[in-house]
C-alpha cells in the first residue's frame, strides 16, 4: 500500500488547508499539530490498517485465477517401468479475472473513502471537543470573577453595616447570592474537567496550556458546497463505493457461474511404448446452475444502491439544516456583539459606583450583577453554538477534510 493513498497523515494534511488564510505559518503549524494528534487516535489507526488490508484484498483479486497443475505417475508391469507426466490448465473462459480487476479498483476506492470518512469524523469530533472546552473555560472564568466580586462586596457590606450605613438584610441577601455562586463555580469547574477529558481522549498529547482552536482560523472558514458537490463527501463516496463493489461482485458471480474448461497435455511410457495424450474437461452445470448465487449477489447490489441513495438524500437535508442552524446562531452572535460593544465589560464598575453612592440598593445591585453575568454567558453560548454550527456545516459538506492528492 502506498503511503500517498491511505496514510492518515497525508489525508489530514489537507484538513482545512484549502482555506486561503492557511498560508500563515502559525496556522500551518497548528494544522500540522492537529494532523499528528488525530493520526495517533486508535480509531484512525484502525481505519488505516483496515484500508491496508483491503488494499491487499484488491491485490489478491488481481491475481490469475488458476495455476497450472502438474501430475506425475509411475508403475511397473512385469519387467517394464512405466511412467507418465502431465500438465493441465483451467482456462478462464468467461474472463472472471477481468471482472475481478474491475472489482479491485473499486475496493481501493472504497477503502480510501472509508478512511476519509473515519478521518473526517475524528477531525470534527476533535474540533467539537476543543470548542466545548474553550466555552467551558470562559464560563469558569466568569463564575470565578463573579465569586471574587461577591467576596469583595461582602467585605464592603460588613464594613458599611458596622458603620450603620447598611442593614443586616443586605448582608443576608449577599450571603445567599454568594452561596449560590459557590455552587455555580463548582459546576463550571466540573464542566471544564469533563471537557478536558473529552479533548484528551481525542487528541492524545493535548494539554490545557495548548489552548483551543486559534482565533485567526475562524474568519477564514466558509462553506461553498451545494447538493451537486455532495457526491464527494466521504460518507457518500464510501456508500457509493460499497454499492459499486457489490455490483462488480455480482458480475464476478455471474461469470463464475459459467463453466471453465480444463485442457491437459501428458506424456510418458507404457509397456515400452511412448505415450502422448491430450485431455479436455468442462464442468456440466446441470444439477446446480448457480442461479441462486447470482440472484443473491444482484439483490445485495440493489440493496447497497438503495442505501446509497437514501444516505445521499439524508445528507442533502442534513447539509441544508446545518447551514440554516449556523446562519441563525451567527446572525444572533453578530447582533449580540454589536449590542454589547464592551458595555458588558464596563458595566460592573459602573454598577459598583452607583451602589456606592446609593443610586442602587443592594438587592438591585446584586440583580444587575447577575444579569451582567448572564449576558456574558449568553455571549459565550452564542459564540460556542456558532462555532459548533460552522464545524457541523463543514462536516456535513465534507469540506472539513479534502481527499489527499499527490
Amino acid at each position: 500500500m502506498k503511503a500517498s493513498k491511505h496514510s492518515p497523515r497525508a489525508l489530514l494534511c489537507s484538513v482545512l488547508l484549502s482555506i486561503p488564510l492557511f498560508g500563515q505559518a502559525e496556522t500551518v503549524n497548528w494544522t500540522n499539530w492537529l494532523t499528528g494528534q488525530i493520526s495517533k487516535h486508535p480509531d484512525v489507526m484502525a481505519a488505516t490498517e483496515q484500508a491496508a488490508a483491503r488494499d491487499a484484498d484488491a491485490e489478491a483479486s488481481e491475481q490469475p485465477l488458476y495455476n497450472p497443475e502438474l501430475s506425475v505417475g509411475a508403475d511397473r508391469t512385469g519387467s517394464e517401468n512405466n511412467f507418465e507426466a502431465g500438465l493441465s490448465q483451467t482456462i478462464d473462459w468467461s474472463d472472471q479475472q477481468g471482472a475481478l480487476k474491475d472489482k479491485a479498483k473499486l475496493i481501493r476506492l472504497s477503502a480510501e473513502a472509508d478512511l476519509n470518512e473515519a478521518v473526517l469524523a475524528q477531525t470534527s469530533e476533535s474540533l467539537f471537543a476543543l470548542v466545548e472546552w474553550r466555552a467551558a473555560t470562559r464560563a469558569e472564568e466568569i463564575a470565578e470573577s463573579q465569586q471574587h466580586r461577591l467576596d469583595a462586596l461582602l467585605e464592603q457590606v460588613e464594613q458599611r453595616q458596622q458603620a450603620g450605613d447598611l442593614g443586616r438584610a443586605d448582608a443576608e441577601l449577599l450571603f445567599l447570592n454568594l452561596s449560590r455562586q459557590l455552587s455555580e463555580v463548582a459546576q463550571a469547574k466540573a464542566a471544564v474537567d469533563r471537557a478536558e477529558t473529552q479533548v484528551q481522549e481525542r487528541l492524545p498529547d493535548w494539554r490545557p496550556q495548548d489552548g483551543g482552536i486559534p482565533g485567526h482560523i475562524w474568519p477564514a472558514l466558509a462553506s461553498r458546497v451545494d447538493n451537486d458537490n455532495l457526491l464527494d463527501h466521504p460518507s457518500i463516496a464510501a456508500a457509493r463505493a460499497r454499492w459499486q463493489v457489490l455490483r462488480s461482485e455480482a458480475e464476478v458471480v455471474s461469470r463464475r457461474a459459467a463453466a471453465s474448461p480444463t485442457v491437459g497435455l501428458s506424456g510418458g511410457r507404457d509397456g515400452g511404448e511412448n505415450l502422448v495424450g491430450l485431455t479436455f474437461s468442462i464442468p456440466l452445470n446441470v444439477r446446480n446452475n448457480y442461479r441462486a448465487e447470482i440472484q443473491a449477489a444482484n439483490r445485495r447490489s440493489l440493496e447497497a444502491e438503495a442505501r446509497f441513495q437514501a444516505l445521499y438524500r439524508k445528507q442533502q437535508y442534513g447539509l441544508a439544516g446545518a447551514r440554516a442552524a449556523w446562519k441563525r446562531y451567527d446572525t444572533q452572535l453578530s447582533r449580540w456583539t454589536e449590542l454589547s460593544q464592551g458595555r458588558v465589560q464596563r458595566s460592573a464598575d459602573l454598577l459598583e459606583r452607583q451602589w456606592q453612592v446609593g443610586d442602587l440598593s443592594t438587592s438591585e445591585y446584586l440583580q444587575a450583577l447577575g444579569q451582567r453575568a448572564e449576558s456574558l454567558k449568553t455571549g459565550i453560548e452564542l459564540e460556542k453554538q456558532a462555532q459548533l454550527g460552522l464545524i457541523e456545516l463543514l462536516s456535513q459538506s465534507g469540506e472539513l477534510i479534502t481527499p489527499f492528492q499527490q
